[in-house]
């Protein structure tokens, strides 16, 4: 909050908008000790046209000098080795004398990259972006006056593009932003966007928050997202979405552009996602989300019309997994799920994201309409169990899942890999760069149904597969809902 060093009666906070003209908004606080300045109460806002030309130079000057020491600038490098390529690099018989990876002595190269990243506890937790970081061998920090830290990473976590560093050899405390209740973040609100664009140095850039509960943005797992129209640009990705409480908002993550520059598009991970993830840091404990255990579909007009709805809202259960949370609770398929503790949720994406975000061992009220009638549903939220186990496998030989790292599926392994939890059988988790998997066009997340028509139940029983000699490869994959059924000769 920018609020008057100087114990003023009344202290005009900000500006805002409306119909061409600007309205300043006063917090009348509570009196104060003489010469003891403390953080106001607020008992009254009054909207009002600004009344002196000082009002309408208000700054957020104030608010910045809080909230920029705790964004610092990530530097990410990345060892890259590389071999020399031949002509004949793709000829079989090559291959069989120099192997996959080209030929010669192996180089070197080194690549970096720039982001920007967050304080969030005083030991120096730092929250950046996982793309920022993702693959890097060697990671600092650089806070707004210059000094430069060393940092570990002791999270990544990519399906939420978030990561956690750990400053080394830190003495004493660093400066650190509070974490705002983002389901609180309403369209209209001012925000600022502090980071470090195109390497240029901390930057900071003010707006509103144009959208909330983004979804189909695709830069996570959960597509979840505060939008706002502060200018967020390259190099901005990991910095501060700020309200102007001096709270954290959201971590920037991506932009839509075709130029590569800010079109006024940017969104930021919703703060009580990345709360929930710097937490588990902070801890020392893996990433543990509540699992539902049920398939969620979205509600079109037509569906709404068929349900006798006024307008499309909420999400369709369309399947209740044996054995989940939402069996327990007793979900039934056909019930239309309004609210996820009392928090509007109308598509798949926005219910995944309240669910995600809800503490293991919480209960869980939904607001659900079952055959017309309205009634409340109270589940607790539990991890997905791994059964069976996953029984991890790496495929060699001749055969189409040459350099393939597969899993069984569970519930936790779906969740780990986003795909259906109801699917059982064998997924694929890996993908080694330069083998005939890869060549062939297999994907991490691939479900391997058949293989020459026999089922594969699990890893054993595809590696017994892959170890055979087979004129011909029929195989059966499932990928993102889809059936796909080829012959590899």
């Amino acid at each position: 909050m920018m609020i008057s060093r100087k114990g003023m009666a009344t202290v005009a906070v900000l500006l805002i908008v409306a119909g061409g003209g600007y309205l300043a908004r006063d917090f009348v606080p509570s009196s104060n000790a003489a010469n003891k300045v403390e953080p106001p109460k607020v008992t009254q806002v009054v909207e009002r046209v600004p009344a002196s030309k000082a009002e309408m130079q208000l700054s957020f000057s104030p608010l910045v000098k809080e909230a920029a020491p705790a964004v610092v600038n990530v530097y990410a490098t990345r060892k890259v080795v590389t071999r020399s390529r031949s002509p004949f690099f793709n000829d079989p018989f090559f291959e069989r004398f120099f192997g996959q990876g080209g030929f010669g002595a192996p180089r070197e190269r080194v690549e970096r990259s720039l982001g920007s990243g967050v304080i969030v506890d005083h030991t120096g937790v730092i929250v950046t972006n996982h793309h920022v970081i993702d693959g890097a061998t060697e990671v600092k920090v650089a806070l707004a006056d210059r000094t430069e830290f060393e940092a570990d990473v002791v999270l990544d976590d990519e399906k939420t593009d978030l990561a956690i560093l750990k400053v080394r050899d830190l003495k004493g405390d660093l400066p650190h932003l509070e974490f705002a209740d983002s389901d609180d973040t309403q369209v209209g609100d001012l925000v600022l966007a502090i980071g470090n664009p195109f390497g240029v140095g901390q930057t900071v850039t003010s707006g509103i928050v144009s959208a909330v509960a983004r979804t189909q943005v695709g830069a996570s797992d959960y597509s979840y997202f505060v939008q706002t129209d502060a200018a967020i640009n390259p190099g901005n990705s990991g910095g501060a979405l700020v309200n102007m409480q001096g709270q954290l908002v959201g971590i920037n993550s991506s932009i839509y552009t075709r130029s590569g520059g800010s079109n006024g598009i940017g969104f930021a991970i919703p703060a009580n996602m990345v709360k929930l993830v710097a937490d588990a840091a902070i801890s020392g404990k893996a990433v543990q989300r509540a699992w539902f255990g049920g398939s969620l579909q979205l509600v079109s007009s037509d569906i709404a019309s068929g349900l006798g709805l006024d307008r499309p809202q909420g999400v369709l259960v369309t399947e209740v997994y044996q054995d989940s949370p939402a069996e327990a609770a007793g979900l039934e398929v056909g019930d239309l799920i309004l609210k996820v503790n009392g928090k509007d949720v109308d598509s798949p994406d926005a219910f995944g994201y309240r669910f995600a975000t809800v503490p293991l061992g919480a209960d869980v009220s939904l607001d659900v309409v079952r055959q017309g009638g309205a009634r409340t549903i109270v589940m607790k939220a539990a991890a997905a169990p791994e059964k069976p186990p996953r029984d991890e496998r790496y495929i060699e030989g001749y055969s189409p899942f040459d350099g393939a790292t597969v899993l069984n599926l569970s519930p936790l392994v779906a969740q780990e890999l986003g795909v259906d939890s109801g699917l059982k059988g064998v997924v694929i988790s890996g993908v080694r760069n330069g083998t005939t998997s890869e060549r062939l066009g297999l994907k991490i997340g691939d479900v391997i149904r058949k293989v020459n028509g026999q089922v594969v139940r699990n890893t054993k029983d595809l590696e017994t597969l892959s170890n055979q000699e087979f004129r011909l490869w029929r195989l059966e994959i499932q990928r993102d809902g889809k059936l796909i059924k080829t012959t590899i000769s």
